[in-house]
């Protein structure tokens, strides 16, 4: 991935994981906690949700180490406070999933976008434009997957572990989120030792978004495929 595709590919990660944590933020309210309210993140100011490590170092890091192939990120964690759940238990779980549900919604949006840009760009002087737009509608179907299944990692405190700490036995369970504190270290970890096992956790987001995409192949314009070698 060269620097040119990288402008196409920025804009879409940033609004998805900014999508990501307002999810977050307004289930947390849903479920009685108004945390992220009450401090001014539940909006869609990028400001407000931009993390040195995780909106810029590791979506370079990864940019980096597969060589322009995976590019993934996230936004600053929304603060929530799980004991005003009404339901601890089952609001846990909602907000918790809140985030990769909102992408899965956002890639099946750019897939059903796709179809209807690439027919709408068939008038030849909106061709080229039209390319462009379909262009980061099919990094936005791939991103969104890879995120869904970054954020599944059962690796707290990534989404994925307030799930598994609900079906493991309590004592076990506080022992597992303890595994947060160093979450980030394990992440940095694997990224550098051993990127090839999130590679392979990744594969099936991987195909599955291309299979997405293979539904609306034939709507997809010759500029946008130039955009996307």
């Amino acid at each position: 991935m060269g620097y040119q595709e990288l402008l196409l590919v920025v804009p879409v990660l940033l609004f998805s994981v900014i999508a990501h944590e307002y999810a977050h933020g307004y289930a947390a309210l849903k479920q009685g906690d108004t945390t992220a309210l009450s401090q001014g993140r539940l909006t869609w100011n990028p400001v407000k949700h931009i993390d040195p490590w995780m909106t810029i170092l590791m979506p370079l890091l990864l940019w980096y180490a597969s060589k322009g192939s995976v590019i993934l990120g996230g936004a600053k964690p929304v603060p929530v406070d799980p004991r005003n759940y009404r339901n601890y238990r089952r609001g846990d779980i909602i907000v918790s999933l809140a985030g990769v549900f909102t992408n899965l919604l956002i890639a099946i949006a750019c897939v059903v976008v796709i179809a209807l840009v690439g027919f709408a760009g068939r008038a030849g002087a909106l061709e080229k434009s039209a390319g462009i737009v379909q262009a980061m509608l099919v990094n936005g179907v791939r991103i969104n997957m890879m995120l869904i299944a970054f954020n599944l990692l059962p690796i707290p405190p990534l989404d994925g572990s307030h799930v598994v700490k609900h079906v493991l036995p309590p004592a076990w369970a506080i022992q597992y989120q303890r595994v947060g504190f160093y979450g980030v270290i394990i992440l940095v970890v694997i990224l550098w030792m051993v990127p090839e096992l999130l590679t392979r956790w990744l594969y099936p987001a991987r195909v599955a978004g291309e299979a997405m995409l293979r539904l609306v192949r034939h709507t997809v314009l010759p500029s946008a495929s130039a955009w996307l070698q």
